[in-house]
């Protein structure tokens, strides 16, 4: 009785997925949640070396590490040419649907590698690809249950510019909650119009452009408050922290502390060059020299 439930409950939802043609959406929703979370698993693997047989990186014979980025968009590539092929036909629509998902979790997973163009995996700024693996499969959760962005209702000229100007107003709110720096009420508001206008009626995080701009020396109070409201050490930030570091793994040094390690590094190689310069000139211009040693 159970299997039989199971089996009657996953099929009227397959039923249901093919009534609104969303059955691609979820398997891409489901390629690309089961790919992340076998790279994040394998990457995990690899750094603790606690599995021996387990494939470590993939590298050239001349030693460049081919990031799992690389067969992301591959596979992406492939797909999604393939799905054209298709045409809309059962069941080739719906591989290439789950290995386009696939394609794009292996690359979401170095989503911050496409923002630093450096190799941040394990760093505090490798875990931005996190937060946007959680954006990303919030979207197309939404897409699945249903929520429809845009719609244009047809009929009468003023409902069709009514309808316009309100999918206006929804593109503002979610813009200025991107500027506000408020990520996930601008995606989610996108779907769900009342989180947008939310985001986009509350106090942006200070570091955003909308804080740069309207906060800071302008409105020092407004600065202190948004600080004071998005302080690191706040409840919210914590849960989030700890999300990131059982999803992600604990972070290296960031991208700060290999940059104060260049510049230690560039202050010394310049002493060096400066020192070595000045024994050469020394040896060249003996006069010089012998001034130098008389002062």
């Amino acid at each position: 009785m159970p299997r039989m439930a199971t089996a009657s409950i996953l099929s009227n939802f397959w039923s249901n997925l093919e009534e609104n043609h969303e059955q691609a959406v979820f398997l891409v929703l489901v390629g690309f949640l089961g790919s992340f979370a076998f790279i994040r698993m394998s990457t995990r693997i690899i750094r603790s070396e606690s599995i021996s047989w387990w494939p470590g990186n993939v590298e050239s014979e001349s030693g460049v590490h081919v990031h799992h980025l690389v067969f992301g968009i591959v596979t992406m590539m492939i797909a999604g040419t393939l799905a054209f092929v298709a045409d809309g036909r059962t069941p080739f629509t719906e591989i290439c649907a789950l290995g386009f998902g696939i394609g794009v979790g292996l690359t979401i997973d170095e989503f911050a590698l496409w923002v630093h163009l450096e190799d941040v995996y394990w760093t505090k700024e490798g875990r931005s690809s996190i937060d946007a693996t959680v954006i990303a499969a919030a979207a197309m959760l939404l897409v699945v249950l249903g929520a429809n962005p845009v719609t244009i209702d047809s009929g009468s000229a003023w409902l069709v510019i009514s309808s316009i100007l309100a999918t206006l107003f929804v593109f503002l709110a979610v813009a200025i909650c991107f500027l506000k720096g408020r990520v996930m009420h601008g995606v989610v508001g996108f779907f769900v119009f009342p989180v947008a206008i939310y985001g986009a009626s509350r106090i942006g995080k200070p570091g955003s452009t909308w804080a740069r701009r309207r906060y800071g020396q302008r409105r020092p109070k407004k600065q202190a408050k948004a600080e004071d409201r998005f302080r690191p050490d706040r409840r919210t930030e914590r849960f989030k922290e700890a999300f990131r570091d059982i999803v992600g793994g604990k972070p290296s040094e960031g991208l700060a502390a290999v940059g104060g390690e260049a510049a230690a590094a560039t202050r010394e190689a310049g002493v060096e060059v400066r020192e070595g310069a000045e024994r050469l000139a020394g040896a060249a211009d003996p006069t010089r020299r012998g001034k130098d040693d008389g002062d």
